[in-house]
């Protein structure tokens, strides 16, 4: 069994993404967790709702909490460094945050968003700068962890526009696509339907519609044609 280590900078990144795949991984038994750098709370939501930065930061909070019980995480933890403020920090200091909690951990594989970030958002991007640089060191340092760097991505075949401009991967980039159950698209749903002050961009970007797609993943410096069907098959040594 493995180790998985989720990294977004965001509530939702993981709902509004892999969560399909992430309860088909724990029914496989592996362990899987959740880091999380910001709270969240600078969303434009928190008009609509009149609360504060902070206010909002612990609203969303507790609804991760629903969503670490839905789907059984092993483990997660949410920091709170600024929400839509990671461009402004020096990136060595996400950096370090990010090495002490694979070090502690020690997963086998790490993962955060591919490098167009789906949505684009600048966290996003940091979130996978940051993530690469440190494994690349971990690696030229010698470190048997993480085995794994992969980025969750969208397929060529995923629809794209709406609500957000998305982006996806070229095929050839995929090196991994899971194939979703029944019972594991209404576990995501159960997740995603957690982030109650959401729904009304849940309903927007039709995400709650999607929840039956692969999840497909690209792997940092390894290729896969075809694509695995499993994340933690075929880890390196």
């Amino acid at each position: 069994m493995a180790r998985i280590l989720y990294i977004f900078p965001h509530p939702d990144d993981e709902s509004f993404g892999p969560a399909p795949g992430i309860a088909q991984q724990l029914k496989q038994g592996h362990e899987v967790f959740l880091l999380t750098l910001t709270k969240g709370g600078a969303t434009r939501v928190r008009h609509e709702l009149g609360l504060s930065v902070a206010e909002m930061g612990e609203v969303r909070l507790k609804e991760m909490e629903a969503v670490e019980k839905t789907l059984g995480l092993t483990g997660m933890t949410v920091l709170d460094l600024p929400d839509s403020g990671l461009k402004n920090m020096c990136p060595m200091e996400i950096e370090a945050v990010i090495r002490e909690h694979l070090d502690a951990l020690k997963p086998d594989i790490a993962i955060t968003y591919a490098v167009h970030g789906i949505s684009g958002f600048f966290d996003h991007l940091v979130g996978h700068a940051c993530l690469k640089r440190v494994f690349c060191e971990m690696k030229r340092a010698g470190s048997p962890y993480p085995k794994r760097l992969a980025f969750f991505t969208l397929g060529p075949e995923s629809v794209a526009g709406g609500h957000f401009n998305l982006k996806a991967s070229p095929a050839e980039d995929i090196d991994c696509v899971i194939k979703v159950t029944d019972d594991e698209a209404e576990a995501g749903l159960k997740a995603l339907m957690c982030y109650q002050t959401y729904l009304g961009t849940i309903e927007k970007t039709g995400v709650d519609k999607r929840v039956h797609d692969n999840i497909h993943f690209e792997f940092f410096g390894e290729s896969f044609d075809p694509p695995l069907s499993d994340l933690t098959a075929e880890l390196p040594e």
